[in-house]
């Protein structure tokens, strides 16, 4: 079973959460240097998996994915574990538990079970009570080929210990890393109770995707295929090879699943749901890529920077009409797209720096800004039931966009830094 979860990257971020150093001038021969370095934290695999439980809260300090099922939101801290949020009131979040799960950045919620990734292994939990969530099966080696899981061959990293440190010379210490924070959440909101049969659906960012019995993840370059049907004891079905690389989410959609990478979108289809195979695909210069479809049109960011590189920042709608050959109807440019979602005709995209954009997109051809919230920088939207959820890089905040004419912020909870 040779398959591999591209989650390096994700890491990487999150081992290296902020600017590592700082350089200021201390005379005209000497500097004087601040930076940061992180020492990892080792236990044995036994020791990592007893530690899968629920705990009390704990602080939001680098957010990663997001799923929600019915009144509960689950924040994944990047590498970490995930948050358990009581969102029974959105202008009032309760942040309730915290369930540690070393080296998570994936999860997926199917009515009282929870898949997530422990580094190379697939975790399921029993989540009927968030505050006491039981380990029910980990399927071993389903992720292989993560840099960061075992240390050596005993041990895994199950944390990382910050040391600030200052220097004086007339050098900069090249092992260390300048970087940032990553974050990327998404998946749209569930008005319903949670029970056996409900699942959330993932969104603009997520790896994993729900669809009826299966649970369907994508790695570097393949599509994994996992049998839910008895939920808690999930079996790996199968591995198809994408013929491409960079890859970096799915979305699911009716019988289809769309997959973004970093040089294009893919279309596979599942009406047999063991054998996924491709309708179609629509190649980009290399760029970020997430992206949300619906019945007739698929809406792709493109961004420049992080490990993508590339300099295109732009939202691409692409025609369905013809899945084994979608067209671009239409580009729009933006700033730095990350991620977006879409209820009815409302197009809600995060532009980074620009902030929150919300547009009618009744028209494709002549998409409309009609509401723009600046001074946060945004990564990722979900928005359903009328309220988008948004993870920022100061926060998880909350709109209510029941009144077109008047959207407000509902709450917002602070990220600790």
């Amino acid at each position: 079973m040779k398959k591999y979860l591209f989650i390096s990257v994700n890491i990487i971020l999150f081992f290296i959460f902020s600017f590592l150093f700082s350089g200021c001038l201390k005379d005209a021969t000497t500097h004087t240097f601040k930076y940061s370095w992180y020492e990892p934290l080792y236990k044995t695999k036994a020791e990592v998996i007893a530690d899968i439980k629920s705990n009390p809260p704990q602080p939001i300090e680098h957010p990663g994915k997001i799923f929600i099922n019915g009144n509960y939101i689950y924040l994944n801290e990047t590498g970490r574990g995930i948050h358990i949020i009581d969102n029974s009131i959105p202008s009032s979040p309760k942040n309730i538990a915290f369930i540690t799960i070393a080296g998570n950045v994936d999860m997926a919620v199917k009515g009282n079970t929870l898949y997530a990734d422990l580094y190379n292994d697939l975790v399921t939990l029993d989540i009927t009570n968030p505050l006491q969530v039981v380990k029910t099966k980990i399927v071993e080696n389903a992720f292989p080929g993560s840099p960061y899981s075992y240390g050596d061959s005993s041990k895994i990293i199950y944390d990382w210990k910050r040391h600030d440190t200052i220097i004086a010379g007339d050098y900069f210490p090249q092992q260390m890393w300048p970087g940032g924070v990553y974050y990327s959440t998404t998946a749209p909101m569930q008005n319903a109770n949670n029970n056996s049969s409900q699942k959330g659906i993932a969104g603009s960012m997520s790896r994993f995707a729900l669809v009826n019995n299966y649970l369907y993840t994508v790695g570097y370059n393949d599509l994994n295929v996992f049998d839910i049907s008895v939920a808690q004891q999930p079996n790996f079905n199968n591995d198809v090879n994408i013929g491409s690389w960079g890859i970096e989410t799915i979305f699911p959609f009716k019988n289809k699943l769309f997959i973004g990478s970093q040089n294009g979108m893919f279309i596979y289809n599942i009406s047999n749901p063991d054998e996924p195979s491709l309708d179609g695909q629509f190649g980009h210069i290399r760029s970020c890529d997430p992206v949300i479809a619906d019945n007739s049109f698929a809406y792709v960011t493109l961004r420049s920077g992080t490990r993508c590189q590339g300099f295109t920042n732009q939202l691409d709608i692409l025609q369905l009409n013809d899945f084994t050959n979608p067209s671009l109807v239409k580009t729009y440019n933006l700033t730095n797209p990350h991620g977006l979602s879409k209820d009815g005709n409302l197009l809600f995209i995060c532009d980074g720096p620009d902030g929150l954009k919300i547009y009618n997109a009744a028209d494709v051809n002549k998409i409309k800004l009609i509401k723009r919230f600046i001074g946060i920088e945004t990564y990722d939207v979900i928005a359903t039931g009328n309220v988008a959820l948004v993870v920022a890089k100061d926060g998880l905040y909350q709109y209510d966009y029941s009144n077109i004419n008047n959207i407000h912020l509902l709450s917002k909870i602070n990220i600790t830094e």
